[in-house]
């Protein structure tokens, strides 16, 4: 199947929720949902869902529209996820910022449900391997919530990013490297913790 705009997939998901709950909605109904002054704007959105294979309509006939069998089995599980960058898994360095990327995942292969707070970043170095964290994996992480000890952090030390398990000694935080090669990362000035681990993605070698 043709993946989807995220503008094309909020369109289609609100068609497949009001679906379940009774008929399909009009184009009319689909622009006000939407905020958009023309009808003719949803039909343009619809038009590129049933073309892409994740709705099917019948020509002529009103609120015909549903969801294509193909798309029954991926439609509710299939997220969007920013990209946002790289992170070193080394001594630290300057993020380098991906702007408009994003990973497409299954639910069920990172075994949470994403929110607003959740972004990706691609692995850079080896100071995680002892986590089984490698060069070039994506990494998954939430913002917001204070990590525990132990666990795998995205963090931000003396205004450089870097991955690393955070630990607290005496009270005190500093990052460790699950690779002896590398020392521990104890902060001058600050250490900022931008997101807490939540999964790994893993692309097959050619």
């Amino acid at each position: 199947m043709v993946e989807l705009t995220e503008l094309q997939r909020r369109v289609f998901e609100y068609i497949r929720d009001t679906i379940d709950r009774g008929p399909a909605p009009t184009p009319r109904e689909v622009a006000v949902r939407f905020g958009w002054r023309s009808k003719r704007a949803a039909e343009c959105h619809i038009e590129a869902l049933i073309r892409k294979g994740w709705l099917k309509s019948e020509s002529g006939k009103a609120r015909s529209l549903r969801v294509a069998h193909t798309a029954k089995s991926v439609s509710r599980v299939a997220v969007e996820i920013p990209l946002l960058g790289s992170i070193a898994a080394g001594l630290g360095r300057e993020q380098e910022p991906e702007p408009g990327e994003c990973v497409v995942v299954a639910i069920e292969s990172i075994g949470f449900k994403p929110t607003r707070n959740t972004f990706a970043l691609r692995v850079a170095g080896d100071s995680m391997i002892g986590k089984h964290i490698c060069e070039g994996d994506i990494a998954i992480f939430e913002h917001g919530p204070e990590p525990r000890p132990g666990q795998i952090v995205a963090a931000l030390i003396d205004r450089k990013n870097t991955l690393k398990t955070f630990v607290l000694k005496n009270g005190k935080p500093f990052l460790k490297a699950e690779n002896p090669k590398y020392p521990d990362l104890i902060p001058s000035e600050e250490l900022v913790i931008q997101g807490v681990f939540k999964a790994l993605l893993r692309r097959a070698k050619e």
